[in-house]
């Protein structure tokens, strides 16, 4: 057999595969070859709306999207080809009061992020979309950067701008299957001869899940189905419409060719396609059309634009399209395998097209992308992400809300049970209102005694902030027991174990068995990669705690460091958490408890092995609420012993259980932090506020030290600051700050204090603004104000937490 070679190799026709082409030679690259199995366009691509919207809940996101636009601007000239391009903006209707405020909130997240998005009344909607109905409308939003597009040819206008640049496109060339030697993929097969290649990216839509089975994956990318409408032509149609969306209809519309309209939505009970497998020939074709079920749409889109009561249908499109368990891209790096990239599961590719091929490309190139990209990265997935039985209900309801309303906090309700602790039965008996982390159900808050224990959402005052606060003060003034079990653990073994740990931490980890370490894994820029907590179990014996959602993120990036005399094992469910807290903690603990845990005995950041009642118990005197406390690691078949007998013996101190919405209420008094919002690849230790944490002169070779003595020695750009008012807003994160007028940073995590009785949230404040103390903060469209303080606002010298 014929074997080719390349030095990128992109499996995949579409626009994303051609993007990530054209950026890689755009960049400089030789030597890059895309393979698709028909022809270019032919798999969703050629049937997509072709609306390009950039506002994302994530900024990065929204960056990555305001790219594609910068591309589609530019890429005409580059190739002389007309692509429909049209720069039109585009119209969120809002017709009910709730939709309101989320067009407030959206606006002011957008402005966070450098979108320009303005609120605008229900007649001024209607002068940009004449075909509109203002009955019931409370008013819009409009992005006047926001356009649409005509797919197939902003495809072939991207490919054409490939080849000029030295990419070669094979079509008809199918891959069947792939080597795979020393965690690498080394060999590509195909109908046509088999390929050798750097890197290989899978950007292959709703075949991703057939072809990662092939190399033993679970890729948590499908296809469902998706129904859109062309209507007949509109006498005196209004050129320059904008796109429109009214998400309280689950409606959109594009303005097409020939003074049409198309129309589309998301609706309940879409139909998976593919689950048992992609028909072999499946190409440029479409599914049958179901009127039945596109009938709700259709009834609302007549209320919405009365119009189309008055013109036929002269086409229904219903195509699959791609899709993740999540409704989000998944992109980036597969643990593993060192050099094949995800870049699939795209439901709005054409708007994400340009974006992410530059985003991939860097991503391949320099093995990070430009912009931090967790919320789309393939490691936030664990295994059973990919499996049908949960990826395919999962995709179906993020279907259906697409458009629906989600309140903060707002959960999936689809596959739900799935990883359930120890303690699960009876915290749901005592009124536990439950969330999903990860496949964990954790719990959010507990309802007392008469309030159904179901979630009370709101944009303004959600109805869970009052029991909240009562588990909040109970934390400060008592004691209590959270459920952590869905930490992910790892343990680190092995004659280079403290070697690699070294090389890895920006703390010194060579300290005394016992020893509990907070600490920073960066990359080479200084970036966050992980965020974690570390015992020493023994010399080369090492315990790891990372966040329920973190554990396939950090343990690649920890493998990826690793020497050959080192080994990271897995242990989540091997233990169970407990974490007893509160100023009354030790007391009930010391009830349990054979061995002493005085302070004397056991003091701040340290472990040991202890025995509870009967069980063998790894306690950890650490915590992420700012009281004296312990995380109490159990073997899984013991916690509910441990955990009925602390509730006997703390009884008389009134005990109680609270939730993962107070902890981030406590966590945001103390000032810790949290990976993947306050920090994140983008910022560094130094810049983060946690310099004490980067130990130079102690710690070891750790990657990106020289980044940091740099920073320690020079100073630093920006740093995160903390922001406090008595006013009881509404935040959520996202929200814009201000100083004298200028948007001058982003919030990026923000709650309430009940215990010091404040509004608080973080932000990167440049460092030109040191000065400055009157800020103000952008809340649902009024501004309010607000005043940079010292963090933390809760007892600043740990006092408590150290008793």
């Amino acid at each position: 057999m014929r074997i080719n070679a390349a030095k990128h190799l992109i499996i995949g026709g579409g626009i994303i595969g051609c993007s990530i082409a054209y950026h890689l030679a755009r960049m400089g690259e030789k030597d890059v070859v895309l393979l698709e199995k028909a022809a270019l366009t032919e798999g969703a691509t050629w049937h997509a709306a072709g609306l390009v919207g950039q506002l994302r809940s994530s900024r990065n996101t929204t960056r990555m999207l305001q790219k594609s636009v910068e591309m589609y601007d530019r890429l005409e000239a580059e190739t002389g080809l007309n692509f429909d391009w049209k720069k039109v903006g585009s119209l969120r209707l809002a017709a009910s009061k709730d939709r309101m405020l989320e067009a407030k909130r959206l606006a002011t997240m957008a402005r966070s992020f450098g979108l320009e998005m303005n609120v605008i009344s229900p007649d001024e909607a209607k002068a940009l979309f004449p075909y509109i109905s203002t009955e019931g409308l409370e008013g819009a939003a409009f992005i006047p950067s926001d356009g649409h597009v005509d797919p197939a040819s902003l495809c072939q206008a991207i490919a054409a701008a490939a080849r000029k640049l030295g990419v070669r496109i094979e079509q008809g060339v199918e891959v069947q299957d792939f080597e795979v030697a020393n965690g690498r993929v080394t060999k590509v097969l195909t109908n046509k001869g088999s390929w050798e290649a750097e890197t290989v990216t899978l950007a292959t839509g709703m075949w991703s899940r057939e072809l990662g089975a092939k190399l033993g994956l679970k890729i948590p990318a499908c296809a469902v189905e998706h129904q859109y409408i062309v209507t007949e032509p509109i006498p005196d149609f209004r050129a320059g419409l904008p796109t429109l969306r009214d998400p309280d209809r689950l409606v959109y519309y594009k303005p097409d060719a020939g003074g049409r309209l198309v129309i589309g939505g998301y609706e309940d009970n879409t139909q998976p396609f593919g689950d048992d497998g992609i028909p072999g020939g499946f190409v440029r074709q479409l599914l049958p059309e179901n009127l039945e079920r596109f009938e709700p749409l259709a009834v609302n889109a007549a209320k919405v634009t009365p119009i189309v009561n008055e013109v036929g249908i002269r086409t229904v499109i219903n195509g699959p399209i791609p899709y993740s368990t999540d409704g989000d891209f998944v992109l980036g790096p597969v643990p593993g395998l060192q050099n094949l990239m995800l870049a699939t599961g795209f439901l709005y590719g054409i708007a994400a097209g340009g974006g992410a091929g530059e985003m991939i490309a860097e991503w391949l190139l320099e093995g990070r992308p430009s912009l931090d990209l967790w919320p789309l990265d393939n490691r936030r997935f664990g295994p059973h992400h990919g499996a049908r039985a949960y990826m395919y209900p999962r995709a179906v309801e993020h279907y259906a809300h697409h458009y629906k309303m989600r309140y903060p906090g707002a959960e999936a309700e689809a596959v739900r049970n799935l990883r359930l602790s120890p303690l699960h039965a009876r915290l749901k008996e005592k009124g536990a209102v439950m969330g999903s982390k990860n496949g964990w159900e954790r719990p959010l808050w507990f309802a007392p005694e008469g309030v159904d224990p179901v979630d009370q959402l709101d944009f303004l005052e959600p109805g869970w902030k009052t029991f909240v606060a009562q588990e909040h003060r109970a934390v400060r003034e008592g004691v209590v027991l959270i459920d952590q079990s869905s930490f992910a653990k790892f343990e680190l073994v092995g004659l280079g174990a403290l070697a690699a740990i070294q090389r890895l931490s920006v703390s010194n980890m060579d300290k005394p068995i016992g020893t509990v370490i907070y600490t920073q894994l960066c990359n080479e820029l200084g970036g966050i990669e992980a965020d974690v907590t570390i015992t020493r179990l023994a010399k080369n014996h090492f315990y790891i705690v990372t966040g329920a959602g973190f554990g396939v993120h950090d343990s690649d990036w920890i493998r990826q460091h690793l020497p050959d005399d080192a080994m990271l094992i897995e242990v989540t469910s091997a233990r169970a958490v407990i974490n007893i807290c509160g100023p009354k903690s030790r007391e009930v603990l010391a009830q349990i408890c054979e061995e002493d845990i005085s302070n004397e005995a056991f003091p701040f950041a340290t472990a040991r092995d202890i025995t509870l009642g009967a069980a063998p118990v790894r306690a950890i005197r650490i915590g992420y609420v700012g009281e004296l406390g312990w995380e109490l690691h159990i073997p899984t078949e013991f916690a509910l012993h441990v955990y009925d007998a602390l509730i006997s013996a703390g009884e008389p101190s009134g005990i109680k259980d609270i939730g993962y919405r107070a902890i981030d209420s406590l966590r945001m008094e103390k000032g810790y932090l949290y990976w993947s919002a306050d920090i994140t690849p983008d910022y560094t230790p130094i810049e983060a506020g946690l310099g004490f944490r980067v130990h130079l002169k102690t710690g070891g070779n750790f990657i990106g030290r020289e980044k940091l003595k740099t920073q320690k020695e020079d100073g630093v750009s920006q740093s995160l600051c903390c922001f406090a008012t008595r006013e009881n807003l509404p935040l959520t994160g996202g929200e814009s700050l201000f100083c004298e007028g200028q948007r001058v940073s982003l919030v990026t995590s923000a709650g309430f204090g009940y215990s010091v009785g404040k509004s608080i949230c973080f932000g990167y404040l440049p460092s030109t603004l040191a000065d400055k103390t009157e800020f103000a903060i952008e809340v649902f469209g009024v501004r309010h104000p607000i005043a940079r303080v010292q963090a933390p606002l809760y007892d600043p010298k740990n006092l408590r937490l150290k008793s």
